[in-house]
């Protein structure tokens, strides 16, 4: 069972609650970081999310992991899930198991949504379950 999960939410995600409802759904991100620490702290164990628009902030917080106890990743990549080769080698670096979460279901929408350069080294990938997503990346990764 992981003790320290690290949440990375990607570019855009900052406008969940407002952006697109009828793809995004209307909780906003300070809504699903406060469920996930809320589910966090029932297991005994601690919950951190981490918010950028900015490819190298991203990474840096992935390398960051490597030296803070981050045991787990759970990541919403967004739009850099389709284009970012410096996450997918961070992550790989890192040697940190992660799981690779999106909000929709990428593979009703455009076709450059289908390929992910994070996918092939996840834990595991859940898409289209809206906000539980990431409660259900979360509980996977507190299991024991």
């Amino acid at each position: 069972m992981a003790q320290h999960i690290l949440v990375l939410h990607g570019p855009n995600l900052n406008l969940l609650g407002s952006r697109e409802p009828g793809i995004y759904g209307r909780q906003t991100l300070a809504d699903i970081n406060a469920r996930l620490q809320q589910v966090a702290a029932e297991s005994h164990a601690q919950c951190t999310a981490f918010q950028s628009n900015h490819e190298g902030a991203l990474v840096d917080r992935i390398q960051a992991a490597a030296q803070d106890g981050t045991d787990f990743i759970i990541i919403n990549a967004a739009a850099y899930t389709h284009t970012s080769v410096a996450l997918a080698d961070a992550l790989s670096a890192v040697d940190i198991p992660y799981i690779e979460v999106h909000l929709s279901n990428v593979y009703k929408r455009e076709a450059f949504r289908h390929h992910s350069y994070l996918s092939s080294k996840a834990q595991g990938v859940v898409a289209g379950l809206g906000s539980f997503g990431y409660e259900a990346a979360l509980r996977f990764a507190l299991a024991p």
